[in-house]
């Protein structure tokens, strides 16, 4: 599936814009920050090769990134792992989804968030499942913000060299697992996640 403008156009042509897409980067993972992107892309002036972040190679990731940063209106909302611990990984990303939001220039009138729940706007919201595979606003969003965070755990793994960040970007692999059991968890650990909590002897 290829994601396309179809939706973002019919809303812009129906109600006008802006209209904004969401998405978020390392929910799953056991260390680092949730990042969340808000885009509002121009019609006139949209990337080539936008697609769903995880479709991409890095390197093409990069590259739409900083095209994006040239061409759209762009937000990011960042929770760090005190926030994810406190407030649980879901409540973080809402929070970090509305943050985002917050950072644009301009008040969206609609917002299109990738999955079925969406945080609490002072907008229309939509939810659409897969989003980052249909809608290109969406898409945009996921490359915004899997970009920042790798960017951040690449500079955690320069500070933190023995614990691999810049390569697994925390999420849960064996070389992560093997650090932790070797070096022990850093304060960038979610202590809320179950492996980390096991690696802490708490459960």
């Amino acid at each position: 599936m290829t994601a396309t403008f179809e939706l973002e156009g019919i809303e812009l042509k129906l109600a006008g814009g802006p209209v904004a897409g969401i998405d978020e980067a390392g929910r799953g993972p056991w260390a680092g920050p949730v990042v969340a992107a808000a885009v509002v892309l121009d019609p006139a002036r949209i990337p080539d090769g936008i697609n769903d972040s995880k479709a991409l190679e890095p390197e093409d990731r990069e590259a739409i990134y900083v095209r994006l940063i040239e061409a759209a209106e762009i937000g990011v909302g960042i929770a760090d792992v005190h926030r994810i611990d406190r407030d649980n990984i879901l409540n973080a990303t809402m929070w970090a989804m509305a943050q985002a939001v917050r950072k644009l220039r301009n008040k969206p009138r609609l917002a299109l968030i990738d999955g079925n729940r969406a945080p609490d706007l002072h907008c229309q919201t939509r939810t659409v499942v897969g989003g980052d595979a249909k809608c290109l606003s969406i898409a945009a969003a996921s490359i915004v913000a899997k970009v920042t965070r790798d960017r951040l755990m690449i500079a955690l793994g320069l500070e933190l060299p023995n614990y691999g960040f810049e390569r697994h970007k925390g999420y849960g692999t064996p070389e992560h697992q093997t650090a932790i059991g070797r070096h022990g968890v850093t304060p960038h650990h979610r202590r809320s996640f179950r492996p980390v909590q096991m690696a802490l002897g708490l459960e």
